[in-house]
């Protein structure tokens, strides 16, 4: 499902996946189907990973509530019937009702492992955003204790690793520090359910938005497309883990060379099926149970 535009509503800020509208009171934010690689949309989607990616995000939302106050207010098909003049059926199971929130200007990233931009940044410099780590880490391997790494948000391109003070000096010490301790707490107690459920959680972020009663856990929360899951009993520090998320979509443009700019090329089926199998296998690993859906 790509939305594009909803009959009676005002048009939406579109983003690579998800789709906000401005209802007065709350916004409608639709998870669609498209899925991105290298900062580029690709021509074609991956059937029910928004329905997959959202119904995540409520179990996380919901199970850590008690760290951080979230932006959901409803998900439910009655809900959505009463906002949405016709059409509805379409956003069953991929869209919520949610708060108003200003969004902080920075990724408040959580890592246990280093991976992927950490472990470029590492092998440069010894450290993570400023933190330095010890000598013999390589891609995969474990920290001592997670750490705190945020970066900007980029409206193009790749988000920017930056330092704490550099955090502190774009939202000011006292969001600085809320988002760095939720971000942390939230990571931990997602990391260790992940364990129960055979996966290391390597690394994550958050979004949190300001509102008049203070600091919101915003956007999404511990999806595949923002978390790094690695399956347990595979983990071998030294290489790039077996993940859940798109790495086959990843694998399969290196290997034909495309040159990373837009448009994006029409995956082929074998590629978007493996895809969405590792997204409801993550799922159904994480919630404890399989998402509905068709075969493909």
């Amino acid at each position: 499902m790509n939305c594009g535009g909803i009959a009676g509503l005002p048009a939406g800020r579109i983003g690579k996946v998800r789709e906000v509208f401005d209802l007065g009171d709350v916004l409608l934010i639709v998870a669609s189907d498209r899925i991105s690689a290298f900062d580029v949309v690709m021509a074609n989607g991956v059937p029910d990973k928004g329905r997959i990616l959202n119904q995540m995000s409520l179990f996380w939302f919901e199970k850590l509530r008690h760290i951080a106050p979230h932006h959901v207010i409803a998900s439910s098909d009655e809900a959505l019937k009463d906002r949405v003049p016709s059409g509805w059926e379409t956003l069953s199971g991929r869209s919520i009702l949610a708060k108003k929130a200003k969004p902080l200007p920075i990724e408040c990233v959580a890592r246990g492992y280093l991976s992927g931009g950490g472990t470029k940044e590492y092998a440069a410099t010894g450290s993570v955003s400023g933190i330095s780590l010890p000598a013999g880490f390589v891609e995969g391997s474990k920290l001592d204790e997670p750490i705190f790494t945020p970066a900007t948000k980029a409206e193009e391109g790749h988000d920017q690793n930056i330092s704490w003070d550099t955090a502190v000096d774009l939202v000011g010490r006292e969001i600085a520090e809320l988002a760095r301790d939720w971000t942390l707490k939230l990571y931990k107690e997602a990391a260790a359910h992940a364990a129960q459920c055979g996966l290391i959680l390597a690394d994550t972020k958050f979004e949190f938005g300001l509102t008049d009663d203070g600091l919101l856990w915003i956007d999404e929360a511990l999806t595949p497309d923002s978390s790094r899951y690695w399956e347990s009993t595979g983990w071998n520090p030294g290489q790039a883990q077996p993940s859940f998320d798109k790495q086959f979509v990843r694998d399969y443009l290196e290997s034909i060379q495309w040159n990373k700019q837009p448009p994006g090329p029409t995956l082929p089926e074998d590629i978007i099926a493996k895809t969405r199998e590792k997204y409801l296998d993550a799922y159904r690993r994480i919630v404890g149970k399989s998402l509905d859906v068709h075969p493909l």
